[in-house]
């Protein structure tokens, strides 16, 4: 049993969990995740490592309850904790030192991107950060991120914080200024993902995108998470999770992540009326 030793409420359905992992926390690298069950029987779950301390012994989590398993996860307390819980998994992201590079996030996926984001930072790049959410309530990380960027700029959908609109807008803007980047990383909703990597491909940006599609096994063995990466099958657990976003079949990618969507829902709405 993996113990809870910290929750924090960031935003409406999103939470942070600091679990007792110490043989994780001394091995975890920035792109890397884990995949958790909250008890026998119930589903694997993936999730980013978001941060670490391996004197301490402990990893960060953040959870966007969107689905049963991860309302069921978001709702545990400290001292509680986790079955299993099972990594690092998956390939380490590539730092190195690009020159000026620019960090994209939108909603829960600038979870993902803190950690890729504070190592560029280390590596000693100059850090241009776009964060989006749909309002301010439910924008995460600033406080992180402000700490890290060199420069940044917030956009929320209806205005409430930053200039409104998308962080691809935020782009558009910096493009129209004729802003030059050696590299870029994109991690957010599979959508947004697709349509900033084309603007930033338009521009000749090399750019890396984390795909964070059904996983079941983390192994490459059930062939979820399966996604067509220049005319090759790749697997998203293992070959993993980040890929040159100029190469991926998106349209495929979005497809398999829809045949999902129908379930996803019967089950969130199970687990709101019944609490189970």
């Amino acid at each position: 049993m993996n113990g809870i030793r910290k929750k924090e409420v960031l935003a409406p359905d999103i939470v942070r969990l600091r679990l007792e992992a110490p043989r994780i926390a001394a091995r975890r690298e920035p792109g890397q995740f884990v995949i958790l069950r909250r008890i026998d029987g119930s589903e694997r779950i993936p999730l980013t490592i978001v941060d670490g301390n391996a004197e301490e012994g402990w990893i960060d989590l953040i959870i966007q309850m969107a689905g049963a398993g991860t309302m069921r996860l978001g709702r545990l307390e400290e001292g509680e904790g986790v079955l299993d819980l099972v990594g690092p998994l998956g390939k380490p992201s590539r730092i190195d030192r690009f020159g000026r590079c620019l960090c994209i996030g939108g909603g829960v996926g600038l979870a993902p991107l803190l950690p890729i984001a504070r190592a560029l930072k280390a590596a000693g790049n100059h850090l241009t950060v776009l964060m989006g959410a749909r309002n301010r309530e439910r924008l995460i990380l600033l406080d992180e991120m402000r700490n890290l960027a060199d420069e940044i700029t917030v956009a929320t959908e209806d205005g409430s914080l930053g200039r409104r609109g998308f962080v691809s807008d935020a782009f558009r803007d910096l493009a129209s200024e004729g802003r030059r980047f050696d590299h870029a990383v994109v991690i957010g909703p599979a959508v947004m993902m697709k349509a900033v990597s084309e603007l930033t491909g338009r521009l000749g940006i090399p750019t890396t995108v984390s795909l964070n599609p059904i996983m079941i096994d983390g192994t490459g063995l059930c062939g979820g998470c399966r996604v067509d990466v220049g005319g090759e099958m790749k697997f998203a657990c293992v070959d993993g999770p980040e890929f040159d976003a100029a190469r991926i079949d998106w349209d495929s990618f979005l497809k398999r992540l829809g045949s999902y969507r129908e379930f996803e829902h019967r089950g969130r709405e199970k687990c709101r009326i019944t609490g189970r």
